[in-house]
């Protein structure tokens, strides 16, 4: 076993190896740039270097930067996480070269898997069902377009080096061909030092399977079953789970020994994971082999029990599997939650800022479900414009799928983050879409669920209901708890009744209160007649400043985002958003009288969606633009986002040029 690792990446999957190489007594060593200077990795690492400026390129995917940094802490191996240097070939001979071992596969094994092109030669060879397409390199944009018509639209432009949704676009059509190949390459080049791209076949209504394989380098071989990643947004998976509700054993077993018969044949010798396409009728095709550890790995581990960081590094140190693969049996169901900065209700746009609050679920163990936070960032810390938006990994595990499920819509309800913008509310009304529920899943869930983009869901029914009581409860221990600060009452315990108007995005609800607040309180529900429709048992330890609403309404366990607005509070909850105000009678009925602010006109105006770099302008003065053409590109956390016309109209003035850094809501251009 090794004394000392060196940890070649940030954020999350930093963090996560500190973890295990504290419990194994491995003392680490923590690289950053200088945007993570004060980053939850350094303040883990026993020891950390300084590696260069903030852009990637100029820091984290150095090679010389990171010897330096072993050689300085005498670090005897490096683990890469994932991402960055994790599947490039140099990577791992020149630390060889400086006598230093790579926590991960062999140079030969990651020459033949990690390169996207030649892994699919590999496939073939090993004789593992692969995806119709032109695996050999691509020209120029017509070369592209004459090879896609040749394999028959919808095809995917994939990168050759690529991962994790980058350098990827599905093309319909030669004109998106042509946009998707130019993009593909230069967002490849950006990430990975690599702009060479391939074209296959697409499969419509597909599901993201993968299979987790382990090696040792004495020739054992075993997989960790399944995962499905069928959850994506732009080739960017969003959510994962284990095992997948597709597969029957027959259809794993075969996955699992083409997995396992593909890695026997590069020599893999490290954790690694085989993705497959599959068809409804759980027919698959190889797609690629990642030659890392993979971000949604944990729902592995926590239906195997297995910790993949710990068998990592127990390979490289030249240690033999001590698991055989009859030892492999599924426990319950894990699903994991990937936390963006990213704004759902603006199309998922990239959010950079600070985090002024950031309240995971607390991580626990109880009443048959496991609730597990992979992350790497704290309070007060700064989502940079320089790195992938992640936050964090929130997962949950427990005997059934459902269960998980509701676990996992329990936890997101409870993760509060103020400061930016992010996806929480989409992945919580994700947990209560029926088909999600009832695993009919494809790569397409998102875009045939949400076509004019996310919104969230009219407050109505029990939902309604419960943010009205929530509501209601909040208001009555703050005027009870006003009313003893200030002597009108004798104690914060003193019973009394009253009707309130609960305003729930302008529309009424009749409700009478009555309670005190170390007691359960009751919220009747009036009809117009104004007897009680039915009513509402509540009860919660909740007190004024806390972030999260827990509690028990009407004997239904439920956790409420509260944030206070102008006379009431903003809820968050199951993906809906609220803005609901307590008044009196009178109150209620001045507030009628109230006009509303009408939202400023931004039609003449193209705005910033993001924080970001603007790469490209493709239109000039005074040119007529239709609907649907391209204005802009802006690259943001290492993606770049076209932003199109939203109607006709001709260019009146550009106030903005590329290589300007911009502000969410910049001016980048005006229309006549």
């Amino acid at each position: 076993m090794f004394n000392k690792i060196l940890i070649a990446n940030r954020g999350e999957i930093a963090c996560r190896i500190i973890k295990t190489a504290r419990r194994l007594g491995v003392k680490t060593v923590a690289v950053y740039s200088d945007a993570d200077r004060d980053a939850l990795h350094v303040e883990m690492a026993d020891e950390a270097v300084r590696i260069g400026p903030p852009p990637a390129a100029q820091s984290y995917l150095l090679i010389e930067r990171i010897l330096e940094a072993c050689l300085r802490t005498k670090a005897e191996a490096v683990h890469p996480g994932y991402g960055f240097l994790s599947e490039r070939e140099a990577f791992p001979l020149a630390l060889e070269q400086a006598g230093i071992v790579f926590i991960g596969p062999n140079p030969k094994a990651i020459a033949a898997m990690g390169d996207k092109i030649e892994s699919k030669k590999a496939a073939a060879k090993a004789k593992v069902s692969t995806v119709p397409g032109h695996l050999g390199e691509i020209a120029d944009a017509r070369e592209a377009v004459r090879i896609a018509a040749d394999v028959g639209y919808p095809v995917m432009i994939k990168a050759s080096a690529g991962g994790g949704g980058k350098g990827m676009r599905i093309a319909y059509n030669a004109k998106e061909t042509e946009e998707g190949y130019a993009l593909a390459r230069s967002e490849a080049k950006a990430s990975f030092g690599d702009d060479r791209v391939f074209i296959e076949k697409f499969i419509e209504s597909p599901r993201h399977i993968e299979i987790q394989v382990l090696g040792d380098k004495h020739g054992q071989v075993i997989h960790l079953l399944e995962r499905e990643c069928s959850i994506q947004r732009r080739n960017q998976k969003v959510i994962e789970e284990a095992p997948s509700p597709l597969l029957d054993a027959k259809t794993r077993a075969a996955m699992g020994e083409q997995a396992v018969a593909l890695a026997r044949a590069v020599g893999y010798d490290s954790a690694g994971t085989v993705e497959f396409v599959a068809g409804q009728d759980k027919s698959f095709y190889f797609l690629e082999m990642n030659t890392r550890l993979q971000v949604e790995h944990p729902v592995t581990e926590l239906i195997t029990g297995i910790d993949l960081v710990e068998q990592m590094i127990r390979v490289a140190a030249g240690e033999r599997l001590t698991l055989k693969q009859s030892d492999i049996k599924p426990k319950g169901w894990a699903i994991e939650s990937r936390i963006y900065a990213e704004d759902p209700f603006r199309n998922f746009l990239p959010s950079i800022g600070r985090l002024v609050r950031y309240r995971p679920p607390r991580e626990s163990v109880a009443d048959g479900l496991t609730v597990r936070n992979d992350t790497g960032v704290t309070e007060g810390g700064e989502i940079s414009i320089y790195y992938d938006p992640m936050i964090a990994k929130l997962c949950t595990h427990a005997s059934t799928r459902l269960a998980a499920i509701d676990g996992m819509a329990r936890a997101l309800d409870a993760f509060a983050i103020d400061g930016i913008a992010h996806n929480i509310p989409f992945l919580t009304a994700l947990m209560q879409s029926p088909r999600w529920r009832e695993g009919r899943l494809s790569t397409g869930f998102i875009k045939e669920e949400y076509p004019e983009g996310f919104r969230p869901r009219p407050v109505a029914g029990r939902e309604r209901e419960v943010l009205a009581a929530v509501a209601t409860a909040i208001d009555h221990v703050q005027n009870t708890r006003r009313r003893a600060i200030t002597q009108q009452m004798q104690g914060v315990n003193v019973r009394f009744a009253q009707k309130r108007v609960v305003m729930i995005d302008r529309e009424p609800e009749l409700v009478h209160v009555e309670g005190d607040i170390t007691q359960p309180i009751t919220v009747s529900f009036l009809g117009e007649d104004g007897e009680p429709r039915h009513r509402q048992a509540v009860e919660s330890a909740w007190w004024p400043g806390e972030l999260v609403w827990t509690g028990l309404v009407g004997g239904e366990e439920v956790a409420v985002q509260v944030r206070p607005i102008a006379n009431g509070v903003a809820l968050s909850y199951r993906g809906l958003k609220a803005d609901l105000r307590v008044y009196t009678l009178r109150e209620a009925e001045l507030a009628r009288l109230m006009p509303e602010k009408a939202a400023p006109d931004t039609s003449k105006v193209l705005l910033c969606p993001m924080p970001g770099l603007l790469k490209s302008v493709h239109v000039e003065v005074d040119q007529e633009v239709k609907a649907g053409d391209s204005l802009a590109v802006v690259e943001a956390m290492k993606m770049e986002n076209i932003l199109k016309a939203e109607r006709d109209g001709r260019v009146k003035a550009l106030r903005a040029k590329p290589g300007d850094s911009l502000a969410v809501d910049a001016v980048i251009m005006e229309f006549a």
